[in-house]
């Protein structure tokens, strides 16, 4: 039985809204239509919220489940998936691009002999901190 079904079974009138999505009365009050949202995940995890306002703890606890019910089980060689990057990788290229744009604008002024003020000192450390960050992030260097 998938985790999800394990919940539904336990809740009255459930309705399925949608492709992993479904409604149900909140067991946590005294609900008289549907107020429980429920949406399981493409990795398998169960959302709930009720827009009564229940916490989701006391809604698992009348249904007698935990946090952990809303979970898959853990694989037997407890691998974790692998972290999603939280930004699109061309939005991250830009940024990179910006700040080489800044390092390449620091080295035109230097061979033409032009001052560096301090403020264009910090900017390019700044921009040389960035590109390393992120190549660091990237798993390109140590």
């Amino acid at each position: 039985m998938s985790q999800v079904d394990k919940l539904l079974q336990r809740l009255d009138k459930v309705k399925r809204t949608g492709l992993g999505t479904f409604s149900a009365r909140c067991p946590a009050h005294d609900d008289r239509g549907p107020s429980l949202a429920i949406r399981e995940t493409d990795d398998g995890r169960i959302l709930a919220h009720c827009f009564a306002g229940c916490d989701v703890q006391d809604v698992l606890s009348a249904v007698d489940l935990t946090f952990s019910d809303l979970y898959p089980p853990r694989a037997l060689d407890h691998r974790i998936n692998p972290e999603r990057r939280p930004f699109p990788a061309a939005d991250c290229l830009r940024a990179v691009g910006f700040e080489a744009l800044v390092v390449c604008a620091a080295a035109a002024a230097m061979l033409a002999g032009e001052p560096f003020s301090e403020i264009d000192r910090e900017r390019l450390i700044l921009a040389a901190s960035r590109i390393q960050s992120a190549m660091q992030a990237a798993g390109l260097s140590s």
